[in-house]
């Protein structure tokens, strides 16, 4: 018998209504992704996926339809159970990384732990900051990092609060070329490592990439599973990724330090 998967949506609909004229951002979107995965949402700008993610996300609320979150229907929770929910069960990524500029390094990537009234567990902090390469970095402020950088901060932020998936809206969006490359693949290698399952909003297309929807949720979106194609570190200072037992990456050494660091 399958596990039933972590994320859902069901029939999800998004309309926006200007007098007479409706705009249909979202119209019966059908999605399934199963723990582990990590599925890249294609599409051009203003082809939906930004509401699909924020839908996805609790950020913002559906015309009809649901997103259900392992079992959990996100419709059931009032405004307070759902930015608890959101604190405990969905790990964000960020475009514009959304860090906070008055903390350093440390302080950004707790935050969403302290919080919630956790404890911070050093141990996992300590793999991720090293598979990161940010162990380095955790006493400097936002502004004195690269965009790369800061990337790999709110990507550390995520992973630590053990989420059950980790949304990312278009986190190469800021990025070159190459940051991008180096990102991505952080991105997919920790994903791997902590046993997380990903889905990423994105403008580029991956070729290699597998259709994983039945049913489109737009025209112009085309969602790709990323889980199982072969990739290979970028030309950042890392080795390719060696896998360990069940799939997990054996420890990375550090990055090479970025230009402007």
């Amino acid at each position: 018998m399958n596990a039933a998967p972590i994320l859902q949506t069901v029939d999800l609909k998004k309309h926006y209504q200007q007098g007479e004229h409706i705009t249909k951002a979202l119209d019966g979107v059908n999605l399934s992704v199963n723990a582990g995965e990590f599925v890249a949402i294609v599409g051009t700008s203003g082809s939906g996926k930004s509401t699909l993610l924020h839908m996805m996300g609790g950020l913002d609320t559906p015309t009809s339809g649901d997103v259900i979150i392992s079992g959990k229907k996100l419709s059931n929770k009032s405004e307070e159970q759902m930015a608890i929910f959101r604190r405990r069960h969905i790990g964000f990524v960020f475009q514009n990384y959304n860090l906070i500029p008055i903390l350093n390094v440390y302080e950004n990537i707790v935050l969403p732990v302290q919080l919630d009234g956790r404890r911070v567990d050093k141990d996992l902090l300590e793999q991720i900051v090293c598979a990161l390469g940010l162990q380095d970095k955790l006493h400097n402020l936002p502004n004195n990092l690269s965009g790369g950088q800061q990337q790999r901060v709110s990507i550390a932020r995520a992973l630590l609060t053990k989420p059950e998936i980790i949304l990312a809206d278009e986190p190469t969006g800021n990025l070159d070329s190459k940051t991008s490359e180096d990102v991505l693949f952080l991105l997919k290698s920790t994903g791997i490592r902590f046993h997380q399952t990903i889905v990423m909003i994105t403008h580029n297309d991956d070729s290699g990439a597998k259709t994983h929807l039945t049913k489109a949720p737009h025209p112009r979106i085309r969602p790709r599973l990323l889980s199982n194609e072969p990739f290979s570190a970028p030309n950042m200072g890392l080795p390719s990724p060696h896998l360990g037992k069940n799939g997990a990456l054996l420890p990375l050494p550090s990055p090479v330090a970025e230009k402007g660091d």
